[in-house]
């Protein structure tokens, strides 16, 4: 596989590309739990109902394919998990917004980030200390984001600097302040630390080498999900899908090339794990793959040109736990070089074709999602994973066993600990408010087409991308000139006597209406959602 064809234009998809190159039921103790005790007579009857589904005999157990459902020793790990002491990606630097505050969540923890008069970056908890409104809802008013429920404003620090109910000369309370959070810029994205004990760890902060190299070129797109970041995780880390769930996307993923995979783990410890993979048909690509707690996963290749001149191609996720059911991603894609007509291929025309990648799995992986919280028991109790295709998805699964009870909430492959208490499901606005308060992209959206809905693609990927919100707001000013010209270049046609006036003006309008036809159909392939045609009514 040439390194042009791992670079071609279709870049989320070929990441995933570069990541692909029945037993009897045997009775088991009840899996321990953190904060969430399994019911027995439950869980007996779900091993009565996966015991029904099988028929095989004895001669049938194939311990050559399927991954031992029991856990292997390992050694006791001293050092204690503590999901707070982490650095977590909040968003891409170039995408924050100069003008508004931006709502953001890590797990359950509500925080906005904006940048301040200087242009530094700033980050606190979204709520304001008078009555609890959000932040993210309010505005920035000289570098200062003020809460716009009652107009009180905040320095970078935190403090109180500006309370317009106080009488002259009063004092602002010093309980008047909000929690701060330090957050850096490193390599292009915003990390967040969110520990309230301890100063920011640094050498916790990732660093990817390969992104750091002189002329290493990556393209970053973010989006947000409807599922929880662990079920985002198991689906980067499993290439086995890809010839599958994404069939002829690109030019590289078939339906044909599914095969087994030769995965084996190098090591593992607290911090996550790490590994290396190969497809069995094609062994001399081999692929390196990392998870790095709490929420990063990287895929590299390294392949030696003709001229004998190690070349990168890099996959890396960054995924961010952003409440019960939901998670954001960011992906960023690279090489060492690119092939020359790669620059000329729009951004937006890559980034829906990213977007298009994920709405392929949504199906899958919100069910996925939706099983896991019903069923409430570890994944040992409802997957069947193989050994030719599933073993990072375990050894995630091991980990979470690992550092579960540093979790707000987790499902391992043995333990979980389910949510104390349910998430809060918050209502858009509607109607004339909502066309007023969400004016901005980046603040909301107007219409039915930007309503947050996460399985709306203009609101998972569009109001968080700069370019492709500038791009949709182009199309449709052109969509509708190129209307008004052609409804002009009619009119113009039927008040003319002359015949070959009136034929130039109806040549004209048809080519301005075919005009607006394309700008319109781009409009659609970059903002509707992708269906695979046997779904679509």
């Amino acid at each position: 596989m040439s390194l042009s064809l791992h670079s071609s234009l279709f870049l989320l998809p070929l990441c995933k590309t570069l990541q692909q190159s029945s037993s009897i039921c045997t009775s088991r103790s009840l899996p321990v739990t953190h904060g969430y005790r399994i019911s027995p007579i439950a869980l007996a009857k779900k091993r009565t109902r996966l015991k029904q589904c099988q028929v095989a005999t004895v001669e049938d157990i194939a311990e050559d394919v399927l991954l031992p459902r029991e856990a292997e020793e390992l050694k006791e790990i001293e050092e204690k998990y503590d999901w707070r002491e982490e650095w977590y990606p909040l968003y891409l630097t170039a995408e924050v917004p100069e003008d508004a505050p931006l709502g953001l969540t890590v797990f359950h923890k509500q925080v906005v980030l904006y940048r301040d008069f200087n242009g530094v970056l700033r980050c606190h908890e979204d709520r304001c200390p008078h009555r609890l409104a959000k932040l993210s809802e309010g505005q920035l008013v000289d570098g200062r984001i003020e809460c716009l429920y009652h107009g009180w404003q905040f320095e970078g620090d935190g403090k109180c600097v500006k309370i317009p109910q106080l009488p002259e000369g009063a004092k602002i309370p010093r309980a008047a302040c909000v929690r701060t959070y330090e957050v850096r810029d490193s390599q292009g994205v915003v990390w967040v630390w969110m520990s309230d004990k301890n100063p920011p760890n640094l050498s916790k902060l990732p660093w990817f080498e390969h992104y750091a190299k002189p002329g290493f070129l990556d393209t970053s797109t973010i989006h947000e999900l409807p599922y929880d970041h662990s079920i985002l995780l198991e689906n980067l880390m499993d290439p086995a899908h890809v010839p599958i769930s994404h069939d002829r996307t690109d030019w590289t993923a078939k339906r044909e090339d599914a095969q087994p995979l030769v995965m084996k783990v190098k090591e593992r410890s607290i911090r996550g794990f790490a590994g290396q993979w190969v497809r069995s048909k094609n062994p001399a690509f081999m692929n390196s793959l990392s998870f790095q707690a709490p929420c990063v996963l990287q895929n590299n290749l390294q392949i030696v040109d003709k001229k004998g001149v190690p070349q990168y191609v890099s996959a890396l996720f960054l995924c961010r736990p952003a409440g019960q059911g939901k998670s954001m991603l960011i992906v960023r894609f690279g090489a060492s070089s690119s092939p020359i007509l790669f620059d000329l291929i729009p951004k937006w025309f890559i980034h829906q074709n990213s977007c298009k990648v994920f709405e392929q799995d949504m199906g899958f992986l919100s069910s996925q999602n939706e099983v896991l919280i019903r069923e409430k028991v570890p994944t040992k109790e409802l997957y069947l994973n193989l050994k030719f295709s599933d073993t990072w998805v375990m050894e995630y699964r091991k980990w979470m066993d690992r550092v579960g009870s540093g979790m707000p909430y987790y499902v391992g492959h043995e333990t979980l600990s389910m949510p104390l208490e349910a998430a809060v499901i918050e209502q858009a606005p509607v109607g004339a408010a909502a066309a007023v308060s969400a004016s901005m992209p980046a603040k909301g959206g107007v219409g039915e087409l930007y309503a947050p809905n996460p399985t709306n693609r203009y609101y998972r990927h569009i109001i968080h991308c700069k370019g492709c919100r500038i791009v949709v707001k182009r199309l449709e000013i052109l969509k509708n000139v190129m209307r008004l010209l052609s409804l002009a270049a009619i009119t113009a046609a039927i008040l003319t006597a002359e015949r070959q006036w009136k034929v130039a003006m109806l040549a004209l309008a048809v080519v301005l209406l075919g005009a607006a036809q394309v700008f319109s159909s781009i409009f659609d392939l970059i903002t509707r959602n992708f269906i695979r045609e046997h779904r679509r009514l």
